[in-house]
């Protein structure tokens, strides 16, 4: 008696069962595939979406920067045409006590018998003009002219006598001293 075994259906179960569970790992696994692939997509949006928001903030704080160093260079041109304006105003008051201190020096200079005809001003340089009795009234004003002390040294160009005899007709060049700032002319 020889038994038979059909171990054949058993075996085409057992593959059977190999298979299914085969297909359904791989369908499990190509969904578990899907599912990280769609939230890693997720991620990177989300991440690609905080990076824009960054660039934008970024960007617009960059434009503010930049509209306050505009805003910035504007104020430093005027500031600078306001202390251009400033050392104008100086200078003008610094001059108009100047042309006083001058003015005062070339009166309290005069020598008797000296009388000036014209006087003329081209930047610091005074050119003068006059009559003086003798050449010595000449010498003495010179000499007061060198003693003021908002004058520097006068240069005599020219002395000649005029037709009436004992008259002389003189022209001078001399120029003002400007003090410092903080200095003042007595």
């Amino acid at each position: 008696m020889t038994i038979e075994i059909n171990l054949l259906p058993w075996r085409d179960e057992m593959r059977g069962r190999r298979s299914r569970r085969f297909y359904l790992t791989l369908a499990l696994m190509a969904l578990i595939g899907l599912g990280g692939g769609y939230a890693m997509s997720r991620y990177y949006a989300q991440q690609h979406d905080v990076q824009q928001q960054r660039n934008a903030y970024i960007q617009d704080q960059s434009r503010q920067l930049d509209t306050a160093i505009r805003e910035i260079d504007e104020l430093e041109a005027i500031r600078e045409q306001m202390l251009d304006q400033v050392e104008i105003f100086t200078s003008l008051q610094l001059g108009r006590a100047q042309t006083v201190h001058v003015f005062s020096d070339l009166v309290t200079s005069l020598v008797d018998g000296v009388r000036y005809t014209s006087l003329r001003r081209q930047g610091d340089n005074l050119s003068l003009s006059g009559l003086a009795d003798n050449n010595r009234q000449v010498s003495d004003q010179l000499r007061g002219l060198a003693a003021a002390a908002a004058l520097s040294e006068p240069s005599l160009s020219e002395v000649e006598a005029l037709e009436a005899g004992e008259r002389r007709s003189f022209s001078l060049s001399v120029s003002q001293r400007m003090p410092e700032r903080g200095e003042e002319t007595p």
